[in-house]
């Protein structure tokens, strides 16, 4: 490989997430607002344990970055309050956390243009360490807000 291939690749994923990131922040609210095909609860993910229990996410989810706030974004990194609409703010940010790193999953195959195939794998091991963690995170913790939002109006509604 050479050094021109070399810069593309240690340049192009920090420009990837930052681009995604900066972009990702500033998309209207209403974009997020409701889960989607691609965000949506799935059955095999048992409500949350596939993720706390098979996973150990809570183990090792404080450990990952939180970029939003780097660009003005909302902090996720923990809860800062309890109120219901604080709740659900929480859980539209982690819609918009999630489909960023989607997107910046997805820029992935730009790096097959220029590498060769042994580098194509490292490309995607950086891709899928880089990025799933921070969906898995994103879900589990929508899951896990999702309970707690949907019991509050129970509540509410019962009183």
């Amino acid at each position: 490989m050479n050094s021109l291939v070399w810069v593309a690749n240690i340049l192009g994923w920090p420009v990837v997430h930052l681009t995604i990131g900066f972009v990702s922040v500033r998309l209207p609210s209403e974009f997020f607002a409701r889960d989607n095909w691609l965000t949506a609860p799935r059955c095999w993910e048992t409500n949350g344990r596939l993720y706390r229990d098979w996973m150990g996410i809570r183990k090792w989810k404080s450990l990952l970055l939180d970029g939003a706030p780097w660009f003005g974004g909302f902090a996720k990194k923990k809860l800062s309050a309890r109120k219901t609409e604080y709740l659900q703010h929480f859980i539209l940010e982690t819609r918009r956390a999630e489909l960023a790193h989607w997107c910046m999953f997805a820029c992935l195959p730009i790096f097959f243009l220029w590498n060769p195939p042994w580098a194509c794998w490292v490309m995607t091991a950086y891709a899928v360490g880089a990025n799933l963690p921070c969906i898995f995170a994103q879900r589990y913790n929508r899951l896990a807000l999702s309970r707690v939002a949907q019991s509050r109006r129970r509540a509410f509604a019962k009183a």
